[in-house]
């Protein structure tokens, strides 16, 4: 494995306590661990050679401890999340190689077909057509009434390119396709082209939506009538009288 995610925010949290040697020797380890595809060994003599840390066996075991888990029945330490890059790493893989493979199949599959066409071409030159085997074509088809001339040669020419003949019903059944969209037949003929498929789907016309940030509120004329309403009441309120004032002081003074 030569390359692998490296999450700087995440390395950044677990390791900011390190020392700038410690780090590095944490990263060793990591790269080690990423270049074998496999767990480290335990043996701590073979890790300090790997990580040109012989005189530090100390800073090494005990980061060894702090970011790896030991496996005592396969006397290896695990990391976890270089364990999870490496799957999705072998995943990628095989899901490319799996492309690759149907891919290749794809390609032998479309030569022996074109091959097989052509040789059908070259015998079929040699033959009349006869009354009984009329081949399918779309010329005879006059352009339909309010359909422009270069959008119908285009949108015959996709009918024949997926072997799609086209007929009077066909015509019927685009018209009331077009109708319900809301749209002509032209303009209908014409996302066909665009899209290159050979019949007309209403979904495609998509209703304009109305652009409601240029929409403009009118402002309301005068005062805001709440307000208006809490001045008038304030207006009619009617002051405390003697007696009440009265007892209210006695309330704030702890007098029943």
């Amino acid at each position: 494995m030569h390359y692998y995610q490296h999450h700087i925010g995440d390395f950044i949290k677990d390791t900011s306590f390190l020392t700038n040697e410690e780090i590095g020797i944490y990263l060793k380890l990591i790269w080690l661990y990423y270049d074998t595809e496999k767990p480290l060994p335990n043996n701590l003599f073979e890790l300090g050679m790997r990580t040109a840390t012989r005189d530090n066996q100390v800073v090494l075991e005990g980061i060894l401890g702090m970011f790896f888990i030991f496996d005592e029945q396969n006397q290896c330490w695990n990391h976890t999340r270089c364990d999870k890059e490496i799957e999705n790493y072998k995943q990628l893989l095989n899901t490319a190689s799996k492309a690759g493979k149907a891919s290749a199949i794809k390609r032998a599959l479309n030569k022996e077909s074109t091959s097989v066409e052509r040789a059908l071409n070259e015998r079929s030159t040699d033959v009349q057509p006869t009354n009984n085997h009329k081949p399918i074509t779309n010329n005879h088809i006059d352009t339909p009434d309010g359909v422009d001339k270069l959008v119908w040669e285009d949108f015959l020419q996709i009918r024949k390119k997926r072997r799609a003949p086209i007929s009077d019903r066909v015509i019927e059944g685009l018209t009331e396709q077009a109708k319900a969209a809301g749209v002509t037949l032209n303009d209908a003929l014409k996302e066909c082209v665009l899209r290159g498929w050979q019949s007309f789907k209403a979904d495609w016309i998509k209703p304009k939506v109305v652009d409601i940030a240029k929409q403009t509120v009118p402002s309301r004329q005068g005062r805001d009538p709440v307000l208006l309403k809490i001045e008038e009441e304030s207006k009619q309120a009617v002051p405390p009288s003697l007696e009440v004032l009265e007892r209210m002081a006695k309330i704030r003074k702890g007098v029943a």
